[in-house]
């Protein structure tokens, strides 16, 4: 089933006749198809996809599942939008309320004939589930990171800077063959690494350093993600005990995941490993989150996620142990959440490594 059919079989459960979709994670995830610009239309008697003279073609033969159509500064994607609603009495038109703003809102509002329902939450749904094609993909940008990490860990040495390690991180994803980045790495040492979402600087890295890499590169649209926190010439005993703590309360996570479990139950088994070590107040964000066409989607494993999850979500599993003006630890990996548990897709080596 294409993802444009099952956007369409949503639609009678959310009281509505027909879908727009503005938003570019989403118009991804429906069309397999990337674009900067673009307008998609689903109903229940067929699919539009709206487009410029940039991406035309490409969406011609990217596209087999809907109508492909090349919209004008004379005829705009919305017009044609608005005809076809008409034509066909579609009186109940789905918007995603999550990703406009109050100017785009307005603009559908003034183009568009009938009601707007607010109605992100269904392909949030749709995308919470992941189907084998879509992870394939994930695996595949997995690998990327995993080998381009293995090529920079052979290049961490004393002197080397955070962005300098970060840039390598960078080159070695696209060398081979990533699409772009899912976001901007993280790489930060030494004290620096008591920040959990610290910004690369031009610190060098010194013997002593805990050195901590967040990154993650995309493949066929589809997002990897993980962390590994790697020590430079040697570590203090607390160091050595925090970094075992953080991987002893990864595992009790990992151990919670399974499908119809919730997300904050999943956090809490890590978070406990890292209480009963008495670092309670130095852990302060989520176990984890989904990721798939964006790094951050739905369902996720933190204390407010009380829904049961569902099999085939994907998760991070990323707790972290920060200790203010000291040094932090972070390991993530990501999880598939199948029968009557979890399948770890990350293979990176996990022990305390000393470089």
């Amino acid at each position: 089933m294409s993802k444009f059919q099952a956007v369409a079989q949503q639609l009678e459960g959310w009281d509505l006749d027909a879908m727009v979709i503005l938003s570019e994670p989403n118009r991804l995830y429906v069309t397999g198809f990337h674009s900067t610009a673009g307008v998609a239309l689903v109903t229940g008697e067929g699919s539009w996809f709206f487009t410029d003279s940039r991406y035309i073609e490409a969406a011609g033969r990217a596209i087999t599942d809907a109508a492909v159509e090349e919209n004008t500064r004379e005829r705009p994607a919305l017009t044609r939008v608005a005809e076809i609603l008409k034509e066909r009495g579609l009186e109940r038109v789905g918007y995603e309320e999550t990703y406009l703003t109050v100017a785009e809102f307005r603009r559908l509002e003034e183009r568009l004939p009938g009601t707007l329902v607010p109605a992100a939450g269904l392909i949030a749904g749709l995308r919470a589930v992941k189907d084998g094609w879509e992870l394939e993909q994930m695996v595949k940008a997995q690998r990327i990171a995993e080998k381009a990490l293995a090529e920079v860990l052979n290049d961490i040495r004393p002197g080397r800077t955070e962005r300098e390690i970060a840039a390598r991180l960078q080159y070695q994803m696209l060398l081979g063959g990533a699409e772009r980045m899912s976001f901007e790495p993280i790489v930060v040492s030494g004290a620096n690494s008591s920040m959990p979402h610290g910004v690369p600087t031009d610190k060098p890295v010194a013997a002593g350093d805990f050195v901590t890499m967040d990154f993650g590169c995309v493949y066929n649209g589809y997002c990897s993600d993980m962390t590994r926190t790697v020590a430079v010439g040697h570590v203090t005993d607390e160091m050595a005990r925090v970094y075992e703590t953080v991987l002893a309360a990864q595992a009790a996570g990992i151990a919670a995941a399974r499908p119809g479990v919730t997300g904050a139950s999943i956090h809490a088994a890590g978070d406990q490993v890292i209480c009963d070590a008495g670092y309670g107040g130095y852990f302060g964000h989520g176990f984890g989150h989904s990721l798939g066409v964006e790094i951050h989607e739905s369902p996720n494993a933190s204390p407010s996620c009380t829904e049961p999850l569902p099999e085939g979500a994907v998760l991070s599993a990323e707790p972290g142990i920060y200790l203010p003006g000291r040094f932090g630890v972070r390991i993530e990996d990501v999880i598939v959440l199948k029968g009557e548990g979890c399948e770890d897709i990350t293979l990176a080596p996990k022990e305390l490594m000393i470089l």
